[in-house]
């Protein structure tokens, strides 16, 4: 999951997203303050080894 948070002088906002290609497409139509974070799970079955 990729979520953008923007910060105003009185407001934050939070966008969630499903995949990196899309997030960054929004990103670089936000204007302002903006920090882009990937979020991982690591009890998530995909990111174990077998």
């Amino acid at each position: 999951m990729w979520v953008i948070t923007v910060h105003s002088r009185n407001n934050v906002q939070m966008f969630e997203f499903d995949n990196e290609k899309e997030a960054k497409e929004v990103l670089a139509r936000i204007q302002g303050y903006k920090i882009l974070t990937e979020v991982i799970y690591f009890n998530d079955d995909s990111f174990n080894e077998k």
